[in-house]
């Protein structure tokens, strides 16, 4: 101990050059002069001691305080790198969903004005139906398809005496057109359907054979849906051009 080590330098001090004497063989002034020794080497000691302490105290108060800047840098970091994380993912879903906006609002106007087109070609698409040649070409072209020897022709009401009357030029032309593409002489016997096509179709005519069981749709509605898909992309060619 600290006590232990002062009375040892004590009893081996030059100044007395004896070894340390008992108590009853000094006198006071010497005894004085011992204390003091003692007393000066300890407290050199204690201010060594609590300097050592001092310093050890403010290195690791340095460590403590590097770790918790460190720690709390760190934290900071993390919290504001999930932050611009997140900005990031809610920027690209904003993106995303207005670019996806754009797109169907594109897709949409686009797909008004083919729906304008096709309301526009109506009204005379609807005329031409009311022409002989017209009707007499829709329903030879349904006979080319079946190639049978007896179809049934369905019209609209409304349309019934003008497509009867073009049932023979019908008949002629198709066993015309057989003969000079094969050589085949080949005929058909139409007839006009007893039922009906709705009213607000455009017109045209539906061909059948074998009760119903092989049919041709040749109205004016389904050659011009058929025309608008086939035609949509030159259509949107001349409409939209790339930029």
């Amino acid at each position: 101990s600290s006590i232990d080590r002062a009375l040892l330098f004590v009893q081996r001090s030059p100044s007395i050059g004896l070894p340390f004497p008992e108590p009853a063989a000094m006198d006071s002034k010497e005894a004085q002069n011992q204390i003091a020794q003692m007393i000066s080497f300890i407290a050199s000691e204690a201010k060594d001691r609590a300097s050592e302490i001092q310093k050890k105290g403010e290195e690791e108060f340095s460590i403590e305080v590097h770790r918790l800047i460190t720690e709390q840098k760190e934290k900071i970091r993390g919290t504001f790198e999930k932050q611009a994380k997140t900005v990031e993912t809610q920027y690209a879903i904003a993106k995303s969903m207005a670019v996806n906006k754009m797109r169907l609002e594109k897709i949409k106007a686009r797909q008004e004005v083919m729906n304008q087109i096709e309301a526009d070609v109506r009204p005379s698409l609807a005329k031409e139906s009311q022409n002989a040649a017209f009707i007499t070409k829709l329903i030879v072209q349904g006979m080319l398809m079946l190639l049978e020897s007896e179809v049934v022709v369905k019209c609209r009401a409304a349309d019934a005496k003008l497509v009867k009357g073009c049932l023979s030029a019908a008949q002629s032309e198709y066993t015309n057109l057989i003969k000079k593409e094969t050589g085949a002489s080949k005929t058909c016997t139409l007839s006009i359907d007893t039922l009906f096509l709705r009213e607000e179709c455009l017109g045209g005519v539906f061909l059948s054979c074998f009760g119903g069981k092989i049919t041709i749709d040749n109205t004016v509605d389904i050659r011009l849906r058929l025309t608008m898909e086939q035609a949509k992309p030159a259509i949107r060619a001349l409409l939209f051009p790339v930029a």
